[in-house]
């Protein structure tokens, strides 16, 4: 019996160490069956043959495809510009392994394309940071295939030998993409070139993961120049028509140019970040997606979305679900995540959308990025976070300009609050240890159950007569805002130990390969999870139930999600109101908690996280068309105040920011 008994002993003392998944129950806030995007499914496959190809220097040492299989030969280009500063020995024996230097890049590919006449959009996609002899450029075939199939040309990037210990690296990643663009510029041009005449070179669109979401910025900011920041000796010509670029758990600030952010303008950005990323382990994008610019109407827009229980790796099929490497990823909690065929069908949705709809202007995909939860029958059943801006969307509020938190972002603007118990503006980060800014400041307004009488705490913002006419607001408008919903102890906002699905359920048995009798109970086991979340003492989730409970409205169940709510108040220059409840809208989701790790030891040692969710705001909008239908004398062009009145849950905190106007746009002529 000794044996049975130690073995026991290892096992209770493993599983007490280990810690709750805290995932944040979807049922709420997951979209649900219906789709509310009146378009086919973007995920589905085209009407087109699919061909392949590669192309690159036809003496690859290490890549036979790249040396034996290569229809077009390319050059090879000097690109030690970029990465000058690195350590000697490193590059040294880098080289040694690839057979080349930095004066001698190849410039390889592998590419999926439609058959037919063409000519056909141009898609880049590169890959990020990985072990460079476990090549990465494979990883992206499900979305060649599907693109292929749907009328785009894309090809996969090789970068592997800037993979590796390499830092500061990331200048040189985007610049190889731009020389990609150089050879597709040959290749249809050439008459001998598969591709002559078949590529629209007005038409292209840069796509990259992790290192390779921030290169695809550089490359599109470089297109623009004619010096390089860092080295103006190194002069630049390319002027792409680089249309849109869309980055896959990008890092942001590896590469600062002139020590400063990427600035982009006048260009379509859309980001995808997975919440439960153990590799760049916060929203990093948004802070990208904060500095694109649009300084002229235009097809323009910008949307990012944040997706729960998705992670680094395996929005690429060579990388898997080890975010951190196979060494400590046997420590990560891996059944919190979606799966990887599930993940993948998130990015295929949203990226094929977005080139759909800003490549071929076809506008019935836009309400999805106004609003994920539109793509219900599409996507995985999580919860996703979603901003978006077009160059319709002006700000009243933004909370960047000074720190008066008085007025507004355009001179006339000005805000005030009644009977809230917190106000102030402030600066959102990043959960990662060191709370890096995200260069994006908000309000935080708070409330308490106002005593009996008084009225519901409120936040307005109220506007002049002649902003009202640079708005140009009427019936195509819709007052917009971003909004994320905050507690002192957001954790206890959050299903414990429930796994993916509808409502709460009890997490699979852990180590489910013993005997039932071996198997211990464990934090989370079927029916304690209630017990767990409800001994939370002093939260203010606890004290949301009671006051509630006081004031007639019900106890919420120990393990149930609390979704703040309240009410948007529109008012007009003649005093006629109109509300709608923010759960009417979308509900709004608790702080999304986020354990990456099985045991708390190893979340506390290699997490690197101060706190256990990330600060992403989600967009709202409120269209006033329906409201001059539904309101006795509501006219959309006298509408002079918004006004946040926290009168339907008894207490809460709730971070708000761009609160604006934007213009319903007038439909495009879908191109072919």
């Amino acid at each position: 019996m000794r044996r049975p008994i130690v073995l026991a002993a290892v096992v209770f003392a493993t599983a007490a160490c280990l810690q709750p998944t805290r995932l944040v129950d979807p049922s709420l806030f997951a979209p649900g069956a219906a789709v509310g995007v009146d378009a086919p499914d973007p995920s589905h496959a085209g009407t087109f043959t699919v061909r392949r190809l590669f192309y690159g220097s036809g003496t690859d040492k290490r890549r036979p495809e790249y040396r034996d299989s290569v229809t077009l030969r390319t050059g090879v280009v000097n690109g030690s510009p970029f990465i000058r500063g690195a350590d000697a020995k490193l590059l040294k024996a880098r080289w040694a392994y690839w057979g080349f230097d930095a004066k001698r890049m190849p410039v390889n590919g592998r590419v999926w394309y439609p058959e037919g006449a063409g000519p056909f959009p141009l898609v880049l996609i590169v890959h990020g940071n990985h072990d460079m002899r476990k090549f990465s450029d494979p990883g992206y075939a499900y979305l060649g295939e599907l693109l292929a199939s749907r009328g785009y040309i894309l090809a996969s990037v090789d970068e592997n030998f800037l993979n590796g210990n390499l830092r500061n690296e990331n200048d040189a990643r985007g610049w190889m993409l731009l020389q990609h663009l150089v050879a597709w510029r040959r290749f249809n041009a050439d008459s001998a070139s598969p591709f002559f005449g078949k590529v629209d070179l007005s038409r292209i669109a840069l796509m990259g993961h992790s290192r390779g979401g921030e290169a695809v910025a550089v490359a599109a900011s470089f297109n623009t120049l004619s010096r390089y920041p860092d080295d103006a000796r190194v002069t630049f010509d390319f002027h792409f028509d680089i249309r849109s670029l869309v980055a896959i758990a990008p890092v942001d600030g590896q590469y600062r140019p002139a020590d400063q952010g990427t600035p982009l303008t006048d260009i379509n950005y859309l980001v995808l970040h997975g919440a439960h990323d153990s590799d760049v382990s916060t929203f990093m994008g948004q802070r990208q997606f904060q500095r694109v610019r649009f300084t002229q109407p235009g097809p323009w827009r910008k949307s990012a979305v944040y997706i729960y229980r998705a992670n680094h790796g395996q929005f690429n099929t060579t990388w898997g679900s080890s975010d951190v490497g196979p060494e400590r990823g046997l420590f990560l909690n891996k059944a919190n995540l979606l799966s990887g065929d599930e993940q993948r069908q998130v990015s295929k949705v949203f990226i094929s959308a977005f080139l759909d709809l800003t490549l071929r202007a076809r506008e019935a995909y836009a309400p999805l990025f106004h609003d994920a939860r539109l793509g219900g029958a599409w996507l995985p059943r999580t919860i996703y976070l979603t901003r978006y801006e077009d160059p319709s969307t002006q700000r009243l509020a933004t909370f960047e300009e000074d720190v008066d938190v008085t007025t507004g972002t355009l001179p006339g603007v000005r805000m005030a609050g009644q009977g809230l118990s917190a106000w102030r503006e402030l600066g959102l980060t990043m959960r990662s240890r060191g709370n890096g800014p995200y260069e994006n400041h908000v309000v935080r307004a708070g409330w308490l159950a106002p005593k009996k009488d008084a009225p519901a705490a409120r936040y307005e913002v109220r506007w002049t007569d002649s902003v009202a006419a640079q708005m140009g607001l009427g019936a195509r408008s819709a007052i917009v805002f971003e909004a994320e919903g905050e507690s002192d102890k957001p954790k206890a906002l959050a299903v414990a130990d429930t796994a993916p699905g509808q409502g709460a359920m009890p997490r699979p048995p852990m180590f489910p390969w013993l005997p039932s009798w071996l198997r211990p109970a464990g934090k989370g086991a079927a029916g304690d999870s209630a017990k767990s979340e409800g001994s939370a003492k002093g939260d203010s989730a606890s004290k949301a139930k009671s006051q509630a409970k006081g004031k007639g409205k019900g106890k919420a169940a120990a393990d149930s999600v609390i979704a703040l709510d309240f009410h948007i108040e529109l008012e007009m220059s003649d005093g006629v109101r109109a509300s709608v409840a923010l759960s009417e809208l979308s509900p709004l989701p608790p702080p999304l908690t986020i354990r990456l790790y099985k045991w708390a030891r190893s979340e506390k040692a290699y997490g690197g996280a101060a706190r256990d969710y990330d600060q992403v705001l989600t967009r709202y909008a409120i269209p006033l068309a329906p409201l001059a239908r539904t309101t006795p004398g509501f006219d959309p062009a006298k509408v002079r105040v918004v006004r946040f009145i926290f009168d339907r849950s008894p207490v809460g905190t709730v971070l708000l920011d761009g609160i604006g106007v934007e213009q319903v746009s007038t439909p495009r002529v879908p191109t072919p």
